[in-house]
């Protein structure tokens, strides 16, 4: 039996999951909200997004308290740790051995405090890829706790403290959790992500966004476009765990490119509200991003007209416009 510790379902989702048992409750002034078992609550009926659990939020996000979801399929935890502006760390605790990770610390101190609480030792670090918003907390984590560092092998050199190397198609153990080692380039050139089959969830990093990529900074169109294609291909329920809070921002680029997407539209407006109340739109689904995000829809003929790519044009080149207009947008 699971806790998971993420992002609650907007007031206007449907809520049936086959994960998902139980109710979530936020405390807090206007953000109080409580969510119990079987409820439909709210008035968009046109998505189903699965409740996860997210506790211990911080000063950016002005979370003051969740209680947790339970989620029968899995023994791990995950818990939102916002870093920095806008970036996410995520706590991982495995409930039978109390086994403990953390993706992408961005600084120690957050990852410190909510172990702190929990009165929790640190086992592993896990990171997507090199640049510092990701990986600036190793080397303290790593000297205060002793946990091992993981990365891609291909860019060992560049991950701070790294002990384990691993490389696309690995298979690593996360207690007993099996973790797919996922090759996902294009933002780096030894960009990683991380899949744990058992919990639906996979760690994106910075490859793929809630309605958007990552930038090209080391890589071509037709390795990002090769990326996402790879994790397109996991179950639609499998849960996006990306690296920053953006959606709000990438809503209004996603509506400028394809106004008429209406699931798209009832999205923004989720999005939109969950950022009033201070609240995480992370993770997304798989499902959803497959019918909002414009770098997974690079065929979509409406997108591609408002963006004059051609309609010979292959899927790669589709994709360096979008992202050109949206990192001019």
């Amino acid at each position: 039996m699971m806790q998971m510790l993420s992002r609650t379902s907007f007031a206007m989702a449907a809520f049936p999951s086959s994960r998902v048992r139980s109710g979530l409750s936020m405390f807090s002034d206007m953000r109080q909200l409580c969510f119990k078992r079987g409820i439909l609550y709210g008035f968009m009926r046109l998505f189903s997004t699965p409740m996860k659990t997210l506790r211990g939020a911080s000063r950016s996000l002005r979370i003051a308290r969740f209680c947790s979801v339970v989620n029968m399929s899995s023994s791990l935890q995950i818990e939102l740790i916002p870093c920095l502006k806008d970036n996410y760390a995520y706590l991982l605790h495995d409930v039978d051995t109390g086994t403990v990770g953390v993706v992408d610390p961005s600084e120690a101190v957050p990852v410190i405090d909510a172990l702190s609480r929990k009165n929790r030792n640190l086992n592993y670090i896990l990171n997507t890829h090199h640049h510092h918003d990701h990986t600036g907390g190793n080397v303290e984590l790593k000297a205060r706790y002793g946990a091992k560092v993981i990365g891609s092998g291909s860019d060992k050199a560049r991950i701070p403290g790294i002990d384990i190397c691993l490389n696309d198609g690995d298979k690593w153990m996360f207690a007993g959790h099996e973790v797919h080692v996922m090759d996902t380039p294009g933002h780096t050139r030894g960009h990683i992500s991380f899949y744990f089959p058992g919990s639906g969830a996979i760690f994106t990093g910075d490859t793929l966004f809630s309605l958007s990529c990552g930038k090209l900074f080391e890589g071509s169109p037709q390795q990002m476009l090769s990326s996402l294609k790879k994790i397109m291909s996991l179950p639609d329920d499998t849960n996006i765990y990306c690296g920053h809070e953006y959606t709000l921002s990438n809503t209004k680029f996603a509506l400028s490119i394809e106004p008429e997407n209406q699931q798209l539209q009832s999205y923004a407006v989720q999005v939109a509200y969950l950022r009033s109340k201070g609240l995480p739109t992370i993770p997304t689904t798989l499902k959803m991003e497959k019918a909002c995000n414009p770098f997974l829809r690079t065929s979509n003929e409406k997108i591609r007209k408002s963006l004059n790519i051609a309609a010979t044009a292959d899927d790669a080149v589709a994709l360096g416009v979008i992202r050109q207009a949206k990192d001019n947008f």
